[in-house]
């Protein structure tokens, strides 16, 4: 059984050696993760990344950086009511002075959860994972290991980010954002190692996976029963939580977005939404829009009471299943657990995304693009790692970043350094990159 004493731990990682349990701030160390988040460059690079509709546009659109607030927003109220409701039922504890910290921790994890997320939204790792499976990479299996070829073929932005936080990348400091190891922990929703990977998920690369294994030891992780050799933990508790901000985010602003650019109409949205609510609620719901002329207002109103009532759902499910989570044993969604009219709400919203947005015409274009895209700076970039006495490499490794480590001992390490640069890119620089190297753009003079 995992101990909140445990899962609550403000140790950085690479900092170890700097960690005093005994201090005590204002300011806490989870409190500085997302100062610390909100200061950096990848963080601010997510305001140019593709969440689903194709960016910028005339009308405002969520972006990653905007999504990741939201669910940042959601995360800490869910967590808020969370440590509100086992407030009472750990007192006298070694466990309740942990509980105060569970809200700044799961806020900077939200903040945190889609650093890892390559260009064009989630078309983006497809693109980078096709690469290798189905397309020019397929050549490279032969110089890695079985391992290192899974991290690949299934290439995810969550074990991306838990990399971008923790690897030392060159000329920067030990243990990257050295971050405290409950917020690693947080974002890990698949703490498992590519060899285990389900639908493509997993939590960790094979280079972060000591790294891994260290912070959720520290922890008291429970370790799973797995295939010999292979490596998977329950859950950190409050991914659930995380989980489930995000899930929330992503459908109810999608579908708001949507209505934004016309693809869904305003009685759709309003019917979607009205549908978490039962008969006398609605009643009074449409009493306050018929006070609202504007229809993005009804919306926006709607949008808030869904959001506010799915957060209160899940810190519900999340106190009810608190032992069954701490022990290991409840690995669903928070969102399959909440009563059955929020449930049914959430399904036929997830239906109306799927047969309405994520095949509109805009959206399929900017995966189209995107494919196409990181598909081509795959082939160059790679080529150019992997072939750097050729005068056209010298020039690509040029334009590398410097942090990135493109003479690595090894093809995994120079192939991972193409990933880190790709990853990072905004939707504009790799469209930029892109044509330059294609030689449709070229620089003024």
């Amino acid at each position: 059984m995992m101990q909140w004493n445990r899962l609550i731990c403000d140790k950085r990682f690479g900092l170890e050696h700097y960690h005093d349990p005994k201090k005590s701030s204002l300011r806490t160390d989870f409190r500085r993760d997302y100062d610390r988040l909100v200061f950096s460059s990848p963080f601010r690079r997510l305001q140019n990344k593709t969440q689903v509709f194709p960016l910028p546009g005339s009308i405002f659109v969520h972006n990653r950086l905007t999504h990741s607030m939201e669910v940042s927003c959601v995360g800490k109220s869910i967590a808020d009511r969370v440590a509100d409701g086992l407030r009472d039922r750990y007192a006298g504890t070694p466990d309740a002075a942990a509980l105060a910290s569970i809200g700044d921790i799961t806020a900077a994890a939200c903040l945190a959860h889609d650093l890892g997320n390559p260009p064009f939204g989630h078309s983006g790792e497809k693109a980078i994972s096709t690469f290798f499976s189905e397309g020019a990479g397929r050549s490279l299996r032969d110089g890695l290991t079985p391992a290192q070829w899974r991290d690949f073929t299934s290439f995810e932005g969550n074990a991306n980010a838990f990399r971008v936080l923790t690897h030392q990348f060159r000329g920067r400091r030990a243990g990257g954002f050295a971050m405290t190891y409950s917020t690693l922990a947080s974002i890990a929703k698949y703490p498992y190692e590519s060899a285990l990977a389900t639908h493509g998920k997993f939590g960790f690369f094979d280079s972060e996976r000591a790294d891994f294994i260290q912070v959720a030891d520290e922890l008291g992780m429970t370790r799973l029963p797995s295939p010999e050799g292979t490596v998977h933990y329950a859950r950190h508790p409050l991914v659930f939580i995380v989980e489930a901000a995000d899930d929330i985010c992503y459908e109810v602003m999608d579908i708001e977005d949507a209505h934004k650019l016309k693809i869904l109409s305003t009685r759709e949205v309003i019917d979607a939404f009205l549908a978490f609510f039962p008969d006398e609620r609605q009643a009074h719901m449409r009493e306050i829009m018929d006070h609202v002329d504007d229809p993005n207002e009804k919306i926006a109103y709607l949008r808030s009471c869904v959001i506010g009532t799915l957060a209160d759902r899940c810190a519900e499910a999340f106190l009810r299943r608190e032992q069954d989570i701490l022990a290991g044993t409840f690995q669903a969604p928070l969102l399959s657990d909440i009563d059955p009219l929020e449930r049914e709400g959430y399904r036929r919203c997830t239906e109306l995304s799927w047969r309405r947005i994520y095949t509109a015409g805009s959206v399929v274009d900017v995966e189209l693009a995107g494919n196409r895209i990181i598909t081509y700076l795959m082939e160059k970039l790679i080529g150019a790692v992997t072939r750097p006495e050729l005068n056209y490499s010298r020039l690509l490794l040029a334009k590398f970043p410097e942090q990135y480590d493109t003479d690595a001992p090894t093809l995994y390490g120079k192939i991972q350094a193409v990933l880190d640069h790709i990853s990072a890119m905004t939707d504009v620089y790799a469209l930029n990159l892109y044509r330059t190297l294609e030689g449709s753009s070229l620089p003024a003079v």
